[in-house]
């Protein structure tokens, strides 16, 4: 429900080489998620509606990290010179101004081109899309949190506006449900930092509380190791319950609806679920890599959320 390979396009003409489309590119990464995007039960109209949010979604998240397609693509179709290609602060301004055009004008990009008609069919506002381009603004000048609650408002922006976008596609968004998705889609967002801690300290960012890794006796230079050591596993622990109390807070969400909406919903409190128990399979040990829950767990999840169970 909430946050992430490479389409291309032939050129014509004697030149055989194949450049990549920044469109298809972006799109094709659904595939690779924790979570599903926009699986073929739903109705047509929500799937081109969710990939169009997915598109956005995945294309912001790629600016911030510096994930962009060799070539510089993006940053022309965005006007953004080939010199500050690399600025990433300065591409999602380009991109917030894009932003603005789906709003009031004609965007740039294909990916926000084809967001504009979803916008205006479910009547989406601006909001959870400048919450997610605040959030990668944040990720080029916050590289630590100090406590929980820092990471908490982090996720506020990081995560829980795509909770709110999937609710204002369907329909579906109450006062109620939105206060339920939050929960939900903060911890899928600190599932997925548990998950990464090796891949996002490469990048220099750490998404577990120095308050807590003082409480734990972790030190940075303890997750910059091939294996987890005791204390380590302990905070990783931690951290898990408190992911699966906040799902299970907002399991409530998936009673709420009916349908097939109900089993994508489903769907992404069971994939949280299963995520945290892989990690628990793997000991708690992440740093040598995501664990990664199998098939037969998930569907065991989606069973007992979907019977309210958990």
């Amino acid at each position: 429900m909430c946050r992430p390979r490479s389409g291309q396009s032939a050129v014509t003409g004697t030149d055989t080489a194949r450049v990549p489309d920044p469109e298809r590119g972006t799109l094709d990464k659904a595939a690779g998620e924790n979570f599903p995007v926009a699986p073929f039960f739903l109705p047509r109209a929500w799937r081109a509606d969710l990939m169009a949010v997915y598109g956005f979604a995945r294309l912001v998240d790629d600016i911030g990290d510096g994930d962009l397609a060799p070539g510089g693509a993006d940053a022309r179709l965005l006007g953004v010179a080939a010199r500050d290609a690399e600025d990433r602060l300065l591409l999602l301004d380009a991109f917030e101004a894009d932003l603005e055009r789906v709003f009031s004008g004609e965007p740039r990009h294909p990916l926000l081109r084809r967001l504009r008609p979803t916008v205006r069919r479910c009547s989406l506002t601006p909001e959870p899309f400048l919450g997610l381009i605040a959030a990668n603004r944040q990720d080029q000048l916050v590289k630590r949190y100090e406590t929980y609650n820092d990471l908490l408002a982090y996720c506020e922006l990081s995560a829980n506006p795509v909770g709110r976008l999937v609710l204002g596609v369907t329909g579906t968004s109450t006062p109620e449900r939105i206060r339920l998705s939050d929960e939900i889609c903060t911890a899928l967002q600190i599932v997925e930092h548990l998950q990464d801690v090796a891949e996002d300290l490469g990048r220099d960012r750490i998404y577990l509380p120095a308050e807590d890794m003082k409480r734990f006796h972790v030190q940075e230079a303890d997750l910059a190791t091939k294996t987890a050591g005791a204390s380590v596993r302990a905070l990783v622990a931690y951290e898990a319950q408190r992911a699966r109390g906040l799902l299970n807070e907002g399991a409530p969400l998936v009673g709420s609806v009916h349908g097939r909406l109900k089993l994508l919903l489903a769907g992404f409190v069971a994939g949280g679920r299963a995520a945290i128990h892989a990690i628990a399979a793997a000991e708690y040990d992440v740093l040598p890599g995501p664990p990664k829950p199998g098939k037969i767990q998930l569907l065991r999840e989606m069973g007992t959320t979907l019977r309210g169970e958990g």
